[in-house]
């Protein structure tokens, strides 16, 4: 029966601490586009067809002529 006086308080700890978290899930956006990333996985993105914008030089590489 002790057992009660934690459990009921850290039941209730642990619903705000989840509600609080949908709250800034929802506030942030992560709800807005449900289907996009569905469908990019889809998508053919190394269609050699396309032709790939060239690299940027990395740092330390030689200098533009």
């Amino acid at each position: 029966m002790e057992i009660l006086y934690l459990l009921i308080p850290l039941a209730v700890v642990l619903m705000v601490v989840a509600v609080a978290g949908l709250i800034w899930a929802i506030r942030s956006g992560q709800f807005e586009d449900l289907e996009g990333p569905a469908w990019r996985i889809l998508m053919d993105d190394d269609d050699p067809r396309v032709p790939r914008p060239p690299e940027k030089e990395k740092p330390g590489g030689p200098p533009p002529a």
